[in-house]
């Protein structure tokens, strides 16, 4: 049966449509089951969904966003699953040296990363998926902000898979997530979050006297810009909340 004969890399190259059918009839009733329970514990709205251009066929986003908590990843990859859209994170491959958490992350679609190095076998893992109209879900902090006071160092590549696959990027922001687990604490606790997205950026947004490499650091550039935007607008509509 394909379900035995299916690989770790077959779930890294191969397209979620495609995986086998047990595996699909599982993803969705995970999905199911965690978007139900982060609408009822974190009440999250997706502000500025007109925006996002959900309903496209030909070929996904890359969608970028601050990190404080895991739970942001159940909560943007679920809101997207009910809007029929399938995201893929791209995830520190340090993850997989956990047994169990490589098993599970590659059967949700995540796409792992040698973080510090040119890891040109998961750029083009996540151009393909793009082509294929998934979704790539990236945070370019590379790890969870848990205080304000925590140095952050913002990885770049993500306008690169955007460039090879010809897909736009899209700057997401989220707020609140922190204070579901503060700090010294282990149960998450039912608090409202907030999630916002903005329009999407292309190299064709980029000035058009920048050659081709600085059209897309610009891109890069602009789309944290823009996610550090989007964040501190909903801090300062929800004062105390991180």
């Amino acid at each position: 049966m394909k379900l035995f004969s299916y690989k770790l890399e077959d779930y890294y190259d191969n397209a979620m449509r495609d995986y086998p059918l047990p595996m699909r009839g599982g993803y969705a009733v995970i999905l199911a089951i965690l978007y139900a329970f982060s609408q009822v514990m974190w009440r999250c709205p997706m502000q500025g969904a007109d925006d996002l251009k959900i309903g496209r066929k030909d070929r996904g986003a890359v969608y970028i966003c601050n990190h404080t908590s895991m739970a942001e990843v159940v909560a943007i990859v679920t809101w997207f699953w009910r809007h029929g859209r399938r995201m893929r994170p791209i995830f520190k491959s340090e993850f997989n040296d956990s047994g169990i958490v490589r098993w599970f992350f590659a059967r949700v679609g995540g796409i792992p990363v040698d973080r510090g190095t040119a890891d040109m076998k998961s750029l083009r893992r996540a151009s393909r998926a793009l082509q294929r109209g998934e979704d790539i879900l990236i945070f370019p902090e590379g790890t969870r902000i848990r205080t304000d006071d925590q140095p952050v160092e913002v990885h770049g590549g993500f306008a690169i898979i955007a460039q090879m696959a010809k897909a736009p990027v899209v700057p997401m922001a989220v707020c609140g997530f922190r204070d579901i687990t503060p700090n010294g604490k282990h149960l998450m606790r039912p608090v409202r979050c907030w999630m916002r997205a903005s329009a999407e950026l292309s190299l064709a947004d980029a000035p058009v006297d920048l050659r081709r490499r600085e059209r897309t650091e610009w891109v890069e550039r602009e789309a944290v810009r823009r996610m550090y935007a989007l964040r501190d607008e909903l801090r300062a509509e929800h004062p105390g909340r991180r």
